[in-house]
């Protein structure tokens, strides 16, 4: 029971101009809904800012969490499929884990999955991908990667 294992994966979309237009976020959603296969959370500012022109419970952003199948299902798309579309793709950073062996993902475009059309795209947006396992360390956590065809930088 002491193998590492994926426990699950979150990815998040932070949509800034969602505080001006509402519109944006729904179509925000529904691209993650498309890339993920399940639906999506919104997610709302926990305190107001003024500089930013947000208050207290806006929705900024959008999340989901995948556990089991189709996380698994997920992370197969995610490394075999989207990651070699990037352009000038040369691997990910090896260095993102976070000390207790979660590996965190940033995509500038969410047209590198093949789900979405390009031509209803309205604003090409990124997106945060948290790997979350039972590894104790980044060493395991990465072997764990590596074993799951992680393209990792040399």
């Amino acid at each position: 029971m002491e193998v590492p294992k994926l426990d699950k994966v979150v990815i998040n979309m932070g949509v800034g101009e969602a505080k001006d237009n509402a519109k944006v976020l729904e179509t925000a959603v529904k691209d993650m809904e498309t890339i993920a296969g399940q639906k999506a959370v919104l997610t709302r500012a926990k305190n107001s800012v003024a500089n930013f022109k947000i208050r207290e419970g806006m929705a900024i952003g959008c999340k989901v969490t995948l556990r089991g199948e189709k996380m698994y299902e997920f992370v197969d798309r995610l490394v075999n499929l989207a990651l070699p579309r990037v352009r000038d793709f040369r691997g990910v950073n090896p260095n993102a884990f976070d000390g207790r062996g979660n590996y965190a993902l940033g995509i500038k475009e969410q047209l590198i999955f093949p789900e979405i059309e390009y031509d209803k795209v309205d604003k090409v947006r990124g997106m945060d991908i948290i790997f979350v396992t039972t590894a104790k360390t980044d060493e395991e956590a990465r072997e764990l990667l590596t074993l799951f065809n992680m393209p990792f930088q040399k």
